[in-house]
């Protein structure tokens, strides 16, 4: 087993809760009473006005996997010239903006942009391993809401197989991937779940002899789980939701998608029950394939 089984319930947890608050946020984007009077999907529009990219359903997942390789070669950029702050303020702008999204149909375009704006710089610039785990949450969801409504199921499976060959490329080849967790781990910025083994270690110092100004840095061991293996299924399963809701009243097909998010839970699972100790692993694969699971189960009730 990778981690204790105390940490790997947990991963698995939070990783379940974060597929099921993205639902709930790709579900406030739906229009439903124009989706039932025209007999197709209708998504309301992202605040401030921001336009989804304007790209054909069938093909949207290449615009994806040539983002993620743009975006990688950028860190891998500032990993090389040690850009710790330029990643942070990167970092920053994103998390703002995928929990604007999120917050947007609950707290108003201004209301959702404060706030986020209050956790990012949290969860950025004083890290707190609470904080950053409960962002993480609402994160996905407001990435969903961009590229859902742009794809179909094809081009989601096609996302799905793409992303975990160059999954497992990336760690068991390349190794770029184990080198982008180690330095988003080091600069305590990292983009996905992060789960100490400890919370005393989570805060980056003990007190000693009592006193607060005495203080010495403890390395704490810690479980992560990339922001794309939480992303991509989520993206999977929203977009499968999107077909059925023109088949299933929308609560009972909101039940009916999150047996997708349960297989991909129990694929982690099993991943995390399998690996070894201190080694990196590309979880996409597995998790792609509790993705289909699910699918296929979905597609036979």
């Amino acid at each position: 087993m990778k981690h204790s089984l105390k940490i790997t319930v947990w991963l698995v947890v939070v990783f379940f809760l974060a597929q099921v608050v993205g639902l709930l946020i790709i579900n406030q984007y739906v229009d439903h009473d124009l989706t039932a009077e025209s007999g197709k999907v209708r998504f309301q529009e992202l605040p401030f006005d921001i336009e989804r990219p304007p790209i054909e359903e069938q093909t949207s997942f290449l615009y994806i996997v040539i983002a993620i390789i743009i975006a990688t070669i950028l860190v891998l950029i500032l990993i090389r010239f040690k850009k710790v702050k330029w990643w942070r303020l990167w970092f920053f702008i994103s998390v703002v903006a995928c929990m604007t999204f999120a917050f947007a149909k609950t707290l108003g375009q201004w209301g959702a942009l404060l706030v986020s704006a209050g956790l990012g710089y949290w969860k950025v610039f004083r890290p707190n391993v609470i904080v950053h785990n409960l962002t993480e949450l609402f994160i996905y969801g407001g990435l969903a809401v961009i590229f859902v409504p742009v794809m179909n199921v094809f081009a989601a499976i096609a996302m799905l197989f793409v992303i975990s060959l160059y999954d497992m490329y990336a760690v068991w080849k390349s190794k770029h991937m184990v080198k982008l967790a180690e330095f988003q781990k080091s600069s305590k910025v990292f983009a996905g779940l992060h789960i100490p083994y400890s919370l005393k270690g989570s805060v980056g110092s003990l007190k000693t002899g009592g006193h607060a100004k005495h203080t010495k840095k403890v390395k704490v061991k810690s479980a992560v789980l990339g922001g794309g293996d939480i992303g991509f299924p989520l993206i999977f399963a929203g977009v499968v939701m999107k077909g059925i809701m023109l088949q299933f009243p929308v609560f009972l097909g909101f039940l009916r998608v999150l047996i997708i998010s349960l297989c991909a839970s129990i694929a982690l699972l099993i991943l995390l029950i399998k690996a070894k100790k201190d080694r990196y692993y590309p979880a996409m694969p597995f998790i792609t394939a509790g993705c289909l699971i699910g699918y296929g189960i979905l597609s036979f009730i």
